[in-house]
């Protein structure tokens, strides 16, 4: 009982300054981590806190998230101005994967090649929750910051059948599912955002066609949108495609839809998305991280270190090279790509299927790589962005600052 009151008491102080909070280095990932941390040492973590659930809270914030992020993109501007987060996914996402395992293999002797390659994937997938200082500024140019949501959005979706594969390639009875995994890949992302997508634009018609027979109401909007996400994730993973895509597909067909009519949906989606994001980071910092503190190694530093300040940021660089992102706009990209819930879910789904003395230490990195990270580019999110937007505004007519209607840009040469 004494868990829950004290987290719930750090609920009620933390959303009484959240608002000056989020101006400062300091950001609620970072918080809830080190309370869930506190809350171990002093006894006070729930006895129910297991990792099972932590598996399931953080993959119900997840889904949320991912919907919400997606409803708020301008898809018209998007169509217009869609090659950076294409490169970043398409290219980024696999230089990513293919120089995150060169690096550990290196850094990681006397690990089998396979668990090698489990690690790089499990540390591809980002998390836009961990730089909201970056997505929500204000001051930083709309076009950088669709990219990095939609980058963010779908980059789980894309890595989560490569961590499966490498997780069971990296298992005692390494089997492939029927059909092979070139096929498995291949409905996993194609599926996902046709199942997502169909019933996001459905579930806007829906809500609309409510709203202008007064059938429904404010309060009960926001219950229908959380119920929407879920039925994108349960539907794409039905039939065999991603659901975390397909959460995304389904943010980015209700929004389009629905986006500047409905207020009162994304006001509750946020408020209820946050609070499980918060809560998942909480069980992370009182159930894994810990344990993971405890085991974490040189090699296994020099691997997350790696991975944030060289393998992220030089597939990032590569992947847009040829587009007219400017070096500061790829430098930006490369470095806000926090390593969060996806990574922490990807390691607890991975682990299933190996043994305990391979799992363990890959769920003690994958765990590790979450808090440096949330200390990072928590305390990096917002200067950085500040010190991005100046550099933009300073640089005169640049394609940052183009506008999404490409026929109202004298920069117009193809959509980017």
């Amino acid at each position: 009982m004494m868990a829950y009151l004290a987290l719930a008491l750090f609920l009620v102080a933390f959303t009484m300054i959240a608002h000056k909070l989020s101006s400062t280095i300091l950001t609620a990932p970072m918080a809830f981590l080190g309370f869930g941390v506190l809350a171990s040492q002093l006894g006070l973590a729930p006895a129910a806190a297991t990792e099972a659930a932590l598996h399931l809270v953080a993959e119900v914030a997840l889904i949320i998230l991912l919907f919400l992020d997606a409803a708020q993109i301008d898809v018209t501007a998007l169509k217009n101005r869609y090659v950076w987060p294409v490169r970043m996914l398409l290219i980024g996402l696999p230089l990513g994967f293919l120089i995150g395992a060169a690096a550990g293999w290196l850094l990681l002797p006397g690990w089998p090649l396979a668990a090698v390659a489990l690690v790089a994937a499990i540390l591809v997938p980002t998390d836009a929750a961990l730089g909201q200082s970056v997505i929500s500024n204000p001051a930083v140019p709309d076009r950088p910051r669709r990219a990095l949501t939609v980058e963010s959005g779908l980059n789980d979706g894309f890595a989560l059948p490569l961590v499966l594969m490498m997780a069971a390639l990296a298992a005692p009875d390494g089997s492939a599912p029927d059909g092979g995994w070139l096929v498995f890949g291949l409905l996993q992302i194609s599926l996902g955002p046709l199942a997502g997508g169909i019933v996001g634009c459905l579930g806007g018609v829906a809500l609309l066609w409510a709203k202008r027979t007064h059938a429904t109401a404010d309060v009960y909007e926001g219950i229908g949108a959380l119920a929407l996400a879920a039925t994108a994730y349960l539907a794409a993973t039905w039939i065999g495609g991603n659901g975390f895509i397909a959460a995304f597909a389904g943010g980015l067909g209700f929004g389009a839809g629905v986006r500047g009519r409905c207020p009162f949906v994304y006001e509750f989606t946020e408020s209820e998305g946050q609070l499980l994001s918060w809560t998942a980071f909480f069980l992370l910092g009182a159930v894994l991280v810990p344990d993971a503190v405890a085991h974490l190694t040189l090699p296994m530093a020099a691997v997350i270190l790696v991975s944030l300040f060289v393998v992220r940021p030089l597939a990032i660089w590569l992947s847009l090279l040829g587009t007219d992102a400017a070096p500061v706009t790829r430098l930006f990209f490369g470095w806000f790509g926090p390593r969060g819930l996806a990574t922490a879910l990807f390691a607890l789904v991975a682990i299933e299927h190996l043994d305990h003395d391979l799992g363990e230490p890959i769920l003690h990195l994958a765990i590790n790589a979450v808090w440096i990270s949330a200390l990072l580019h928590g305390i990096t999110a917002a200067p950085g962005a500040t010190w991005y937007a100046r550099r933009i505004a300073g640089a005169g007519e640049c394609p940052e600052l183009i506008a999404d209607d490409p026929s109202a840009s004298p920069l117009k040469t193809h959509p980017t």
